[in-house]
């Protein structure tokens, strides 16, 4: 009995020392939040030593409710489900025991059907930005962040561009004439970096969601470049990562639910000293524990798919230093959901670019996607799905009939095309298969495209080798440009092609992501300007220019049907009309001159006599054959 007494004071002097210490906090994601949205609950994910067993909380705050508080594995971490259906705007209090903290519910600038995202209208520009420009005042050696160097001379280290570089140089891509800018990501990436290869100044490891990595700025400038952006008329999408994060992001150093990750088993044994920042591993990691994913996206729709293959896909991670998200763990789903909606929100980006979009848990993307669309019915997404196949692709965009469930994804990425392009540049185009028959073929598949106007189509992007590789053959860079920006696609840009950037990934992916000439302090050589650029490089840009801006607001281009002639003579042919207006794409596709039989083209073009290429400004008449030089490219408008 006494005992019994014993114990029930004991207890009871514990939960009232409990009672009276103070719970500390040290952040809350999201960091404010906003009313109005259609769905009125937010998670809050609360950070601090012992915060789990925070005795209840609590909130007086007009229209706003506690739905549920759910306590995690892991002691340092409570989510807190709130509905703020009849809340306005304001500075509410909330209690976590005696523990008192300020929360902001901001005002929405917009309804979510007023933002518009990108569509065919547009020509996205990427853009890295350690290696494009660097603003004024900017600091090489930050304090608070892990090792880290900047050195330009090394092509996998950090180079010291940032936003700020990229603010201050709006006005070249609106003289360029692309409409919207594309970054790779630009949140914080806090991994230590060595020269022998792993680097995150590409952004794809992030280690706080909600923060701009204070290389590249703050959340204030990003905020400013797209508020300038916007004035210019430019639109800004924003990369994002669900599949994966950065090995030094909190989740992985104290995981919130032993499932918050994929095969997170080998976790458990790592040693945190001495971890090779290449490999993720530490001194004392069981490897053999450890899975990697394949790399091979099929299983994800093959339906003969082994389960071992399925889950090597979809649950190994990219690398040992990137851990893979558990998306099926509804609350990390419910965090990275309002994550995006948070940035919309917050920054005003007008489209997100989904990175390594199969890879993850198919269902939970496709709620994620759903959910935006009923919030943002106009805004774009684009998904990468990298599979040369256009069956694969179409499986992926929104409202497939090929696909068991729909991914509610409205733009895909077309690697099809980049893959015949690429093996085209290098063949004569004959009778069958070889040269830009590749293209054709292609194309003839877009009937498996619910939206063949919402796919995107590139050349080259920063995971690729450089188009001209390290050559110089500009008539096929212009066969290529002519074509991605006349057909029925979303056409996508990488910086520097329209000053002959090239490079390959031999050695490393380094030397396809090389600094743009100029903006760096101490480029003797700048492209930024007509005057700083070489008589190539002009020639390059100015013909790419006058494309780009004769393709803003031509309705034959975003709207415009589309017809396709099989290659005749090596000759490739595609016509696009609308509304009594004819473009059409004239390209040789051999290394000789020929002759094109305009009789063959009689259903594209009718009775008209002349028509104006738009690259050169000179008029042809149509009443004759034309002949064409060697790979020349012809964009004939009439």
């Amino acid at each position: 009995m006494k005992r019994t007494f014993l114990f029930i004071a004991l207890m009871a002097f514990n939960m009232t020392a409990m009672a009276a210490k103070k719970t500390v906090i040290d952040r809350i994601e999201p960091t404010d939040w906003y009313v109005g949205l259609k769905n009125p609950q937010v998670q809050l994910m609360v950070y601090g030593q012992g915060i789990r067993d925070v005795a209840e909380v609590t909130t007086d705050y007009p229209g706003v409710s506690i739905d549920s508080i759910v306590r995690l594995d892991s002691p340092n971490y409570l989510l807190v489900y709130m509905n703020l259906r009849n809340a306005q705007p304001g500075t509410m209090t909330l209690k976590f025991g005696k523990t008192k903290v300020n929360y902001q519910l901001k005002q929405r600038e917009m309804a979510g059907d007023q933002r518009k995202g990108f569509d065919i209208s547009d020509v996205l520009y990427l853009v890295m930005p350690d290696r494009f420009a660097q603003g004024q005042g900017h600091n090489p050696q930050l304090k608070g962040m892990r090792n880290y160097v900047e050195d330009r001379t090394k092509p996998s280290l950090r180079h010291g561009g940032d936003l700020n570089g990229i603010r201050e140089h709006l006005d070249y891509f609106t003289e360029l004439g692309v409409t919207a800018l594309w970054f790779t990501p630009v949140l914080e990436n806090d991994s230590p970096d060595s020269d022998n290869g792993f680097s995150t100044y590409h952004g794809y490891a992030t280690t706080n969601y909600y923060r701009v990595d204070p290389r590249f700025g703050t959340n204030d400038d990003y905020r400013r470049l797209v508020d300038e952006a916007h004035a210019k008329g430019l639109k800004v999408v924003m990369d994002m990562i669900f599949n994966h994060c950065g090995f030094e992001h909190p989740w992985t150093q104290d995981m919130p639910s032993k499932d918050w990750l994929n095969t997170p088993e080998w976790l458990s044994e790592k040693k945190d000293s001495g971890r090779d920042p290449m490999t993720g591993f530490g001194e004392g990691s069981e490897k053999s524990r450890y899975l990697q994913t394949s790399y091979k996206l099929t299983p994800v729709v093959d339906p003969y798919a082994a389960k071992v293959d399925l889950k090597e896909t979809t649950e190994g991670w990219f690398v040992p230093s990137m851990p893979d998200l558990n998306q099926h763990n509804p609350h990390l789903m419910r965090y990275l959901i309002q994550n995006s909606i948070w940035w919309i929100e917050t920054v005003g980006i007008d489209g997100i670019r989904m990175d390594t979009y199969p890879y993850a848990f198919a269902d939970a993307m496709a709620q994620w996607m759903k959910e935006l669309d009923d919030e943002y019915p106009n805004f774009n997404t684009v998904g990468e799905t990298w599979v040369t196949e256009p069956a694969y692709t179409a499986t992926w965009q929104k409202d497939s009939k090929l696909a068991e469930r729909n991914s509610y994804l409205k733009t895909v990425m077309d690697f099809s095309f980049f893959d015949k392009l690429n093996q085209a540049k290098h063949e004569e185009t004959d009778g069958w298969w070889n040269g830009l028959n590749r293209l054709y073929n292609s194309f003839v598949y877009d009937y498996l495209y619910p939206n063949p106007s919402s796919v995107l189509a590139f050349i080259e992007n920063h995971d690729t080798d450089r188009f001209l590789g390290n050559g110089h053959d500009t008539l096929m860079l212009k066969q290529a440009l002519a074509l991605l920006l006349t057909v029925r696609r979303i056409p996508q840009l990488y910086y520097g092609t329209e000053i002959l950037m090239g490079g390959t990934k031999e050695v490393t992916d380094g030397n396809v992501r090389k600094d743009f000439p100029g903006g760096f302090p101490g480029d003797g050589h700048s492209c930024f300007t007509r005057e700083g650029r070489t008589k190539a490089e002009q020639q390059m840009f100015g013909w790419l220019s006058r494309l780009l801006h004769w393709r803003q607001g031509n309705e034959v281009i975003s709207k415009g049907r589309q017809t396709q002639f099989i290659p005749f003579n090596g000759i490739y042919v595609i016509a696009r009309q609308y509304q009594g207006r004819t473009v059409l794409t004239v390209l040789n596709g051999t290394s000789k001159p020929a002759t094109m039989d305009v009789a063959r083209y009689a259903e594209v073009i009718g009775s008209t006599q002349r028509a104006k290429d738009v690259l050169t400004g000179r008029y042809y008449q149509l009443g004759e054959n034309l002949q064409l030089k060697p790979r020349q490219s012809l964009v004939l408008e009439y």
